[in-house]
């Protein structure tokens, strides 16, 4: 009897290492020195940006530039093993250019939105120059019968005619996300709408942090209990304590002049810090000079060593 008691122990450590092995798709995980993840499988001569995963780490999403459109990509556990990377078809019709990037997960892994531009809304046909200047909103794909549905508009208090970008949902189904709609200081800000179930949520309301203007919550943990931001050129964290943000402080890591860091996410056992970095060439600005995309990811302990030093 000791034997088989021996060999049962053996198989479900084994199985439990495997299951920590797989979790961020086949990757040994970082130190604190940031790495590429998944060279020629995440990472390619494409610009990619946004890597994130559900809640129970059994599914990936991230997004690629493919003919000048953001289309978002994933990968699923299934058995053991990731499936191929595929992208998922978010928009009915075919146009030549389309935007969906920045995608957030609930915690059941149901529903996902993220920062969307849908042509079609505009007019028949777009040139990828025309496409930079239409205001992007926020978007909702629904998963059914294990397959993501074509996306709509989230409703009209929180997708406006104005700028809607960088959507985060909370553990409750919450949404954090960025707005320029007209406000008494002018410019963007960071707006957080409650859930109410049924695909409704209030009228958003303005978050007041410490963060400068120019550094607006670009992350915010499920539990609402620290936030990130990629203003400036550096990401810098804020924690909560009982209502009260703390001073930002700048999160550690070699910033390389005439790149751009965006897109922080946390993986969600808290134990990765995972970001996004374009090059651009120097004589254009923004999207249509960027010639390079990366994704990296980095122990949290450049995170939350942070708060410990607050402390």
């Amino acid at each position: 009897m000791n034997n088989y008691l021996l060999i049962f122990f053996f198989a479900i450590t084994f199985c439990g290492c495997k299951n920590n092995t797989i979790s961020y798709f086949d990757q040994s995980p970082p130190s604190t020195v940031p790495k590429l993840f998944a060279p020629k499988m995440v990472n390619t001569d494409h610009v990619e940006l946004n890597v994130v995963f559900n809640a129970n780490q059994t599914e990936m999403f991230f997004s690629r530039i493919v003919d000048s459109s953001f289309v978002i990509h994933h990968s699923e556990l299934i058995n053991g093993k990731w499936s191929d990377i595929e992208p998922i078809k978010m928009y009915a019709d075919s146009v030549r250019f389309s935007v969906a990037c920045d995608p957030t997960i609930t915690t059941d892994g149901k529903t996902m939105y993220f920062l969307g531009v849908d042509p079609k809304l505009y007019k028949s046909d777009v040139s990828r120059e025309e496409l930079y200047t239409i205001p992007p909103d926020i978007y909702r794909s629904k998963k059914v019968n294990g397959k993501w549905e074509l996306a709509s508009k989230v409703d009209f208090s929180i997708s406006t005619e104005h700028f809607e970008t960088y959507p985060v949902v909370t553990a409750d189904g919450s949404l954090y996300f960025r707005s320029n709609r007209p406000s008494d200081t002018g410019g963007m800000h960071t707006y957080r709408a409650q859930y109410l179930g049924n695909n409704e949520f209030e009228s958003p309301v303005l978050i007041n942090t410490k963060f400068e203007k120019k550094e607006l919550l670009s992350f915010i943990s499920p539990d609402e209990q620290y936030a990130i931001t990629n203003g400036n050129g550096k990401f810098q964290v804020s924690f909560n304590d009982d209502g009260e943000w703390s001073t930002p402080r700048e999160i550690p890591l070699d910033y390389e002049s005439n790149w751009r860091y965006y897109c922080p996410y946390m993986s969600s056992d808290g134990k990765y810090f995972m970001f996004s970095r374009r090059y651009n060439n120097p004589d254009t600005k923004g999207w249509a000079g960027v010639e390079k995309g990366e994704v990296y990811w980095v122990s949290a302990d450049i995170i939350f060593n942070e708060k410990q030093n607050m402390n």
